[in-house]
Formats: C-alpha cells, structure tokens, sequence
C-alpha cells in the first residue's frame, strides 16, 4: 500500500509540473500545440483514447470535440483519418487503400471469422443484452449452444453480463468494446436503429420470440440449424 501511495503521489507531482493550459502561449500557438498533443497521444496509442485522458493534457477550457474536428479537418485528403470508435479515438488508414497496404505488407490480421448462426446470435446480444442463452435459444427455435457462445467469448466480442433476475439466476451476455472496434462502432447507439428495422419489416423483437428470425436472415430453419449443428460438432 506504502508504495502504491508513493507512486500516486509521483504521478500527482507530474501532473503538477506538466503545464495544460499554456498561458505563456498566444492563442494560435495554444491551439496548436494543443491539437500536437492531442494527435500524438492518439498515434501513439494501440487503443481508442478516451476524452478523460486527453483532458489531461490540454486546458480546461479547451474542447476536445473541437481540437479533433481540427485535427479532422487537415487530414482531409490523407490516407488516413482519427475515427470515433469504442468510446474514443483512434488512427485508421482509409479503406481506400487497403488493397496498397496488402501489396506491400501482406494481409493484416484477419478479422473475426464467424459463421452465419453465430452472426446471428451476436446480432441478438447487440440489440437485446443483456440477454441469458436460453432467450437466445427462443429466438432460433433451437438450443444456442454453448460452444457457439464461446467462440464468441473467445474472440472477446461478448463477455458475462449481470445475472438474469428469473429462476436459477443464469448469466446474461452483453457486448463488448472489441465489438465496437470490430465493427467500427464510436457506442451501441450506433447500430442500426431498431425501430427503423422493425419498420422495413426486417426484424421485429415478437418475431423473434416466436422463433421467427430465420427467413429473413438465414433463408430457412434447415440452414440455420445445421450451421449450429456444425458450430456444436
């Protein structure tokens, strides 16, 4: 504990000395300094940068949204843009040029491979978490089994939510911020508005509890239900 405090202490006393709000600086220069560190910060981080963590290093009265719009602004015809994605930003390349970063590089990592049941089963978490596995069985008409869910797990796009509040209390699922990133998703607000999918007659909450998913998605029970038979096998 004494060395936790010596080290929040050490952390405090530079957060002291780092000058934020650069007062010594005229304004033009304040902002440019401050849409520097801002850029930096971000470049240099293998993850999504929080707003909490960029008001560390800019002033008080500074608006993060604006340094990014900025920021934004003179990478506008660059190969690559700060992106709002997973409650923060990130550096990415323009999917324009996706097939220059190939030839040159090779492929880079390949994006999760999931089969269409457990696309469909994601699907249903995203919209309706949390969400126990036997709810999610409901939806198909057949069990979800648990190899299909940890697959899923294993490749970090869902986790273990709240316990459900019905008889046995069984874990829920809910989505994860590897979801975001693997979708390109700033938050879950950011799915496709349900409602105006309800109302283009491509999903419907009822439906689904009827086991009614299937034709619109999958093209009938029988594919759907041997692709979970493979997921279980």
């Amino acid at each position: 504990m004494a060395e936790a405090a010596r080290k929040r202490g050490g952390r405090a006393d530079e957060d002291a000395l780092f000058d934020r709000e650069l007062d010594h600086l005229p304004p033009e220069a304040r902002w440019r300094e401050w849409m520097n560190r801002v850029e930096v910060t971000i470049f240099a981080a293998s993850e999504p940068v929080g707003r909490e963590t960029l008001a560390r290093i800019v002033g008080k009265s500074c608006s993060i949204d604006l340094l990014i719009d900025d920021i934004r602004e003179e990478l506008r015809g660059r190969p690559y843009d700060l992106v709002a994605v997973a409650g923060g930003w990130k550096h990415l390349t323009r999917p324009a040029y996706a097939d220059a970063i190939r030839a040159a590089v090779g492929g880079a990592e390949k994006a999760t491979d999931l089969t269409q049941s457990e696309v469909l089963v994601l699907m249903c978490i995203a919209y309706f978490q949390p969400i126990t596995r036997a709810e999610l069985s409901s939806f198909f008409g057949k069990e979800v089994s648990r190899d299909l869910i940890g697959h899923l797990r294993g490749a970090k796009l869902i986790a273990s939510g709240p316990r459900s509040p019905t008889p046995g209390a069984p874990y829920t699922y809910v989505t994860t911020k590897e979801f975001l990133l693997e979708f390109g998703l700033d938050t879950l607000r950011d799915l496709p508005d349900f409602e105006a999918l309800e109302d283009a007659g491509l999903l419907s909450k009822e439906r689904l509890l009827a086991g009614d998913i299937l034709p619109e998605f999958a093209g009938g029970q029988d594919d759907v239900g041997a692709d979970m038979a493979d997921s279980e096998s």
